[in-house]
């Protein structure tokens, strides 16, 4: 069965840096767009960004463009988000995402930018 499992999340000052790791199994990694999402409390979760198949074509939301880069590797099963810059509205808890027939979510892991 489908499973990612999120980690790398966790607290940091306005101005740093995290890296997300989403390891992904049960399912041919290499054929399927992966994204982020994120979800603030109170607030609807959204896409920040999504990397096509074969990594050559990324995308972001405008909130996050120039300072997130999302990769992957296709001969771990895996894909990243690297977060610079983080600022205090970054704060939400970060979600892997694949869409194969139905939309499959990990747990999720949370991100705290605060000084």
């Amino acid at each position: 069965q489908v499973q990612l499992v999120e980690s790398g999340g966790g607290l940091v000052q306005p101005g740093g840096s995290l890296r997300l790791s989403c390891a992904a199994s049960g399912f041919t990694f290499s054929t399927y767009v992966m994204s982020w999402h994120r979800q603030a409390p109170g607030k609807e979760r959204e896409l920040v960004a999504s990397i096509s198949s074969d990594g050559r074509t990324t995308r972001y939301s405008d909130s996050v463009k120039a300072r997130f880069t999302i990769s992957r590797d296709n001969a771990k099963n895996m894909v990243y988000l690297q977060m610079n810059s983080l600022k205090p509205e970054d704060t939400a808890v970060y979600y892997c995402r694949v869409v194969r027939g139905g939309v499959y979510w990990g747990q999720g892991t949370q991100v705290t930018v605060s000084s």
